[in-house]
């Protein structure tokens, strides 16, 4: 995955994203309503597999975050999540969207580089989540 992805430009590009992920954990409305969109763009995306499949995943950590269900992470994981949700909705594409099989190539390699950053936390959250059953 380090030889297809720059991870160095990618976490520069979540980067930018940073201060308005920041601004919005202080707005819960605002991160539901980012989030119910999301929801919906996933279902715009056709096949969706690897890093795609995990944003349910990115999406239910970030609502249990904001409802306080689950404060065993980092403010900076929770910001990197939202920072490649709002890239996903709002980002400009490098290569738009409806461009036939390759139209949502930057998107997966944004989310695939979130991923590789909060890889563990998101697994821990997914072991909590089993373990209570949500």
């Amino acid at each position: 995955m380090s030889s297809v992805i720059d991870f160095d430009k990618a976490k520069d590009l979540l980067d930018s994203f940073s201060g308005q992920a920041e601004q919005l954990l202080t707005q819960p409305a605002k991160v539901e309503e980012l989030l119910q969109k999301a929801e919906q763009r996933l279902k715009e995306i056709p096949a969706i597999g690897g890093a795609l499949s995990r944003l349910p995943l990115m999406i239910s950590m970030i609502r249990a975050y904001i409802r306080k269900e689950y404060d065993v992470v980092s403010v900076k994981v929770i910001v990197t999540m939202l920072c490649a949700v709002i890239y996903l909705l709002k980002g400009k594409d490098l290569i738009p969207d409806k461009t036939p099989i390759l139209g949502y190539a930057d998107d997966i390699a944004v989310m695939a580089a979130a991923l590789y950053f909060v890889e563990p936390e998101l697994n821990a959250y997914s072991r909590w989540r089993g373990e209570k059953n949500v």
